[in-house]
């Protein structure tokens, strides 16, 4: 099938948290459906066997190994993309950090810090070097991941919550000011999903297991090609009037 005829035939896209999880399974679907992709993490080598991977497969991709906290990381990404495939026209801000959930009086000050810096301030750095590549090249599409806990309380930490809800607020603002300039911006409500950073969260707790499965009305978790699928639609020109929105992905949970 010709890139034309793909999903997102003819794009660049960057994607963080590309090692492992919703990331790795976004690299490999949005080169799938036709895009260049640019993967960022911090795993140098999971990165390269994975570039490597969709390179065999007849795709277009590219690492860049670094921290979403590190403006000068997230700045060397968006090049890479801008050099390497001549432009960027959508990014999936997925790179994430959570641990199983204390009560907040219980939380040191460090482990608050690097929440909010990983989920937050990644996220603006992100924003802050991509809107302007996409700005330079007519416009473009971003999906900020977000969570349930970015819409409720839930079991996660308090700092993990105030997090995602943070998130929802960053890609509301950015849409507000892009919408008339070709950008959209969108983020994902997602539930719990099957991959190394819930594998951790369990090990340390294995109650909670039972209660991520309760609180799906399908009584299961997501897989990450689950939610790979959700933020390919949102950068394709298929979702072309969506943006400010929190769209979920969580097999019902905020439903409810």
């Amino acid at each position: 099938m010709g890139d034309e005829h793909r999903l997102l035939g003819g794009k660049v896209a960057m994607i963080t948290g590309a090692s492992s999880g919703i990331g790795a399974a976004a690299a490999r679907l949005f080169a799938d459906e036709g895009a260049a992709v640019v993967l960022m993490a911090r795993r140098a080598e999971r990165l390269a066997e994975l570039v490597e991977s969709i390179r065999d497969g007849g795709g277009r991709a590219a690492a860049v190994a670094g921290d979403v906290t590190v403006p000068g990381d997230v700045a060397r990404a968006v090049g890479t993309a801008v050099d390497t495939f001549g432009k960027l026209d959508a990014a999936f801000n997925n790179a994430g950090y959570g641990t199983a959930g204390v009560p907040l009086h219980e939380m040191d000050a460090e482990t608050y810090d690097r929440t909010m810096d990983v989920n937050v301030r990644g996220v603006w750095n992100c924003l802050f070097h991509q809107i302007p590549a996409m700005l330079g090249s007519g416009g473009g599409a971003v999906v900020n991941t977000s969570s349930v806990a970015g819409l409720k309380a839930t079991g996660a930490s308090a700092a993990y919550v105030a997090s995602k809800h943070a998130v929802i607020g960053l890609t509301r603002a950015a849409a507000y000011d892009y919408g008339r300039r070709g950008i959209r911006v969108n983020a994902l409500v997602v539930g719990a999903t099957r991959s190394e950073m819930m594998d951790g969260v369990i090990a340390e707790l294995p109650e909670l297991e039972e209660v991520f499965l309760s609180d799906s009305l399908q009584r299961r978790m997501s897989r990450p090609d689950e939610v790979a699928q959700a933020a390919a639609w949102l950068c394709s020109d298929r979702s072309s009037f969506v943006t400010g929105s929190a769209m979920a992905v969580d097999g019902g949970s905020t439903a409810v």
